[in-house]
């Protein structure tokens, strides 16, 4: 029973995804591939343009073999919690190794890094860099440079980092493995057949083609994507109603004053979200307190939610299906296929987060949530 993990967004899912699995598929052939995949959204606090549903067909389409859903309280975090969510899952799964891109290419310096990041010395430097008032990858990247002299400041870089560090911690008996990233993640420029995330959102914003950058498959799914920038009316009122922002997950009491302020004569999220970023909060960091505010999620709620109590199967091949079965004898958390044997409620809050993105994605949205059971990908042989 031999598995490989990977860690995704599928945001979309385009050509860079594909040839990381290939990859995957040559360095680990005969390996169940397993996925664990963000759902509705994202580690930068942004919708995903694909549903969870979409982005697990095409994950099974092109060579993964099951799909576990990273709950929203990991997915939409900063890099050091989102790693701990998806490693926690790949050990409960009994993966023996994670494949992820990287833009140094090498799992040394990754390994140097997280093995610094350990020590007590590494600590007290990041907090003298963070009273700076630093943002914290600026803050990591300059302690580990000053203290190793490896520069590690690229986000898949960063996220490796956070994978190892987990591992390192946890001890857990996961190998990690990088595969060279050949283009820049947040490059908003297409820029050939392999080109960001970042990019080909930008340019379904702009409704510019993507011709080329995602498998013809793909391009079925993004004829009428929605981000967080169209629920802004419903961020705006939120912010304004709201007594007590400090109340929700990643928002402090200094940002929140100036939220409100900011947000009077914003027209629209990039607007909100321009005028109030500073260097300390960076764009990606308000992306994620808007988020968190517009889903009502709570400093609260995320302390009850802080450890992980299941596994939810979004879908499988064969080989994904015969691999859940010998691991049910030995898993340590349930595992759930659909609301109907959520037996303790664990899939509350990504109801509730469905709920508010039906009220653009339309009621189909959130009775597929409700009802729709794991995708089973069908062998051609049966």
């Amino acid at each position: 029973m031999k598995s490989v993990g990977i860690i995704c967004e599928y945001n979309p899912f385009h050509n860079g995804h594909l040839y990381h699995i290939e990859e995957v598929k040559k360095q680990f052939p005969d390996y169940t591939i397993i996925a664990i995949l963000s759902g509705n959204v994202t580690q930068r606090g942004e919708l995903s343009v694909l549903s969870k549903w979409e982005k697990t067909e095409l994950a099974l389409t092109f060579g993964v073999d099951l799909v576990v859903e990273l709950p929203f309280v990991f997915a939409s975090q900063s890099a050091d919690t989102f790693c701990f969510g998806a490693m926690r899952l790949l050990n409960y799964l009994q993966v023996e190794a994670i494949v992820f891109g990287s833009e140094l290419g090498s799992i040394e310096p990754l390994m140097i890094g997280a093995k610094t990041q350990l020590q007590e010395n590494y600590q007290i430097l990041l907090k003298e860099y963070l009273k700076e008032g630093i943002n914290y990858p600026t803050a990591l990247s300059k302690a580990l440079e000053k203290m190793i002299n490896i520069d590690i400041r690229n986000p898949n870089d960063l996220l490796g980092l956070g994978y190892t560090k987990e591992i390192l911690k946890n001890n857990y008996p996961i190998k990690p493995v990088t595969i060279p990233r050949t283009n820049n993640y947040h490059d908003e420029n297409i820029t050939g057949d392999i080109s960001s995330a970042t990019s080909i959102r930008h340019c379904l914003k702009e409704n510019h083609s993507i011709e080329n950058t995602v498998p013809e498959i793909v391009k079925q799914y993004l004829t009428h994507p929605i981000f967080l920038s169209d629920f802004f009316p419903y961020l705006k009122y939120k912010i304004l109603s709201e007594e007590n922002l400090d109340k929700f997950e990643t928002v402090d009491e200094r940002i929140s004053h100036r939220l409100k302020e900011k947000i009077i004569n914003s027209n629209s999220l990039d607007e909100f979200l321009n005028s109030t970023k500073t260097k300390y909060y960076t764009y990606n960091r308000l992306m994620r307190m808007c988020s968190h505010i517009l889903f009502s999620f709570t400093k609260e709620e995320n302390q009850k939610l802080q450890n992980i109590f299941y596994l939810r199967i979004l879908g499988f091949s064969k080989d994904g299906r015969n691999y859940l079965s010998k691991l049910k004898k030995n898993v340590e958390v349930p595992i759930i296929t659909n609301y109907s044997n959520d037996k303790e409620n664990y899939l509350e809050l990504e109801i509730r987060i469905t709920k508010i993105l039906s009220i653009l994605k339309g009621n189909q949205f959130l009775e597929e949530e409700i009802k729709r059971k794991p995708i089973i990908k069908r062998d051609i042989t049966e």
